[in-house]
C-alpha cells in the first residue's frame, strides 16, 4: 500500500506490544522455559509417536523432523499436511503454493507468543538478483493454497524505517494470505505498514478468510487486501510514531474488495486500540489499485469498542481523491468506545437493523463455518 509519509523511521517500541517471550528476533528475551521443555511438541504427540501419518514436526533444537518451517513446507507436498511447531523463533521466509491444500500449522505450546516466524524485508528491499521485493514479496509468509489453518502462532516483519533511511518502499508485509477457507485462530499479526494482506490470488477469485480472537499491529494501511475476510474477537492496535508532530498516523484497514465482490471486510465482536494521541488514526481508507480501478472496497465494523486513538468526527479519508471513500462500501453498526462517538453522521454511515442483519459471519463466509473449529 502507498506511504503517505516515506522515509520516516520508527522506534521498535511497536514489537514491544503484548509480545513477552515472543523472541529474540523481536528484541525480547527468549520464551519462557515451561514444564513440558522436554516435550517440544506438547499434547501433539512428537516423531516416534505422530499425532498423524501425515504429521512433520518442526523444532530449532534438532527435535523434530525439521529444524526450519520452510524445510518443513517444501517436505510437506500434496494435501492434508500438519506441522506441529515447537517453541522458537523462525527468521525466514516461507511460501506456502497453491497445491499444498489444506494444510494445517499448529503453535505446539499453544501460546502464540512462543512460535514467531519473523523476517525483515520490505517493498524497497534490494534483491540479490537485481530490483526490489515489492510489497508482495517483502512477505515473510505467504500463503495460496485453499484450505489452510494455523493455530497459536506469530506471523512477524520487523523490518524498521529508522535502519533504513535511504528505502522509500517501506510496505513490509508479515503475512499475505490468498486462499480460500483460509483461517487464523489464537494468531499474532506484528509490523507496522502492511502487516496483514488478506488478500485472493487472483481478481475474478473471492477468497474467504476468518480470523478469531487474532492480534493485529501496525500504523499504515496494517490491514489491507481484496478478501472476503471476517474478523471475530480480534484486536487491532495501532502504534505510536516518535517521527510524525501531526495526525495521520496512519489507517488500520485498506480494503480493496473487487466490485464484483458482494462481501468485503467485516469485523465483528473486536476491539481497536491504540499507543498514539487520541484522534490520530483513521479507522479506514479505500484502497483501488492501479490494476483494478473497478474495485468498490467494503468494509463492515460492528459490534466493537473503538478507543480514543480513532478519529470520530473524521474516521475515514481518502486515498485517492478519484475514489472517494463516500462512494465505496464503508459502514458501522452499534460500535463503542470514544473512536465510535457519532459527531458528525455523514462521517459515519450506519447499518439499519435490517442491514446488519445479513451483516454477519454466516452470510459472508456461505457453507463454510471454520467458527465450529476453534478452540
Amino acid at each position: 500500500m502507498p506511504s503517505p509519509h516515506p522515509r520516516l523511521p520508527l522506534s521498535r517500541r511497536g514489537f514491544l506490544t503484548a509480545t513477552a517471550g515472543a523472541g529474540a528476533a523481536l528484541g525480547l528475551p527468549a520464551a519462557p522455559a515451561r514444564a513440558g521443555t522436554r516435550r517440544p511438541f506438547g499434547r501433539y504427540g512428537s516423531p516416534s509417536a505422530r499425532l498423524t501419518p501425515q504429521t512433520l514436526y518442526v523444532d530449532p533444537r534438532g527435535r523434530g523432523d525439521h529444524t526450519s518451517v520452510r524445510d518443513a513446507v517444501a517436505a510437506a507436498t500434496g494435501t492434508g499436511r500438519t506441522l506441529v511447531i515447537a517453541p522458537g523463533t523462525y527468521r525466514e521466509t516461507v511460501a506456502v503454493d497453491v497445491t499444498r491444500t489444506e494444510a494445517t500449522w499448529i503453535g505446539a505450546s499453544e501460546d502464540p507468543r512462543d512460535v514467531v516466524i519473523v523476517y525483515d524485508n520490505a517493498a524497497g528491499t534490494p534483491k540479490p538478483g537485481g530490483g526490489t521485493y515489492g510489497t508482495t514479496g517483502s512477505a515473510t509468509t505467504t500463503v495460496q493454497a485453499d484450505g489452510f489453518t494455523a493455530r497459536w502462532i506469530t506471523f512477524a516483519n520487523d523490518w524498521l524505517r529508522a535502519d533504513h533511511p535511504d528505502v522509500t518502499g517501506t510496505q513490509a508485509v508479515a503475512l499475505k494470505v490468498q486462499g480460500d477457507r483460509s483461517a487464523f485462530h489464537h494468531c499474532r499479526f506484528l509490523g507496522h505498514q502492511d502487516t496483514l494482506y488478506a488478500d485472493s490470488t487472483s481478481l475474478g477469485v473471492f477468497a474467504r478468510q476468518y480470523f478469531s480472537r487474532c492480534y493485529a499491529e501496525g500504523d499504515v494501511d496494517f490491514v489491507f487486501g481484496r478478501a472476503t475476510a471476517v474478523f471475530e474477537h480480534c484486536h487491532f492496535h495501532t502504534l505510536t510514531r516518535t517521527d510524525l508532530a501531526a495526525a495521520p498516523y496512519g489507517f488500520v484497514f485498506a480494503p480493496s474488495t473487487a466490485g464484483a465482490n458482494p462481501r468485503g471486510y467485516l469485523v465483528t465482536g473486536s476491539r481497536v486500540t491504540s499507543e498514539a494521541p487520541d484522534a490520530f488514526y483513521k479507522l479506514a481508507r479505500p484502497w483501488v489499485p492501479s490494476s483494478d480501478t473497478t474495485a468498490r472496497p467494503m468494509l463492515t465494523v460492528r459490534d466493537t469498542h473503538l478507543d480514543a486513538g480513532i478519529d470520530a468526527a473524521a474516521p475515514y479519508t481518502d486515498m485517492s481523491a478519484s475514489f472517494p471513500w463516500q462512494e465505496q462500501r464503508f459502514a458501522e453498526y452499534r460500535n463503542t468506545g470514544p473512536g465510535a462517538r457519532i459527531t458528525v453522521p455523514e462521517n459515519r454511515p450506519q447499518l439499519t437493523r435490517a442491514q446488519a442483519a445479513s451483516a454477519t459471519r454466516e452470510t459472508h463466509l456461505g457453507d463454510w463455518q471454520p467458527w465450529k473449529e476453534d478452540c
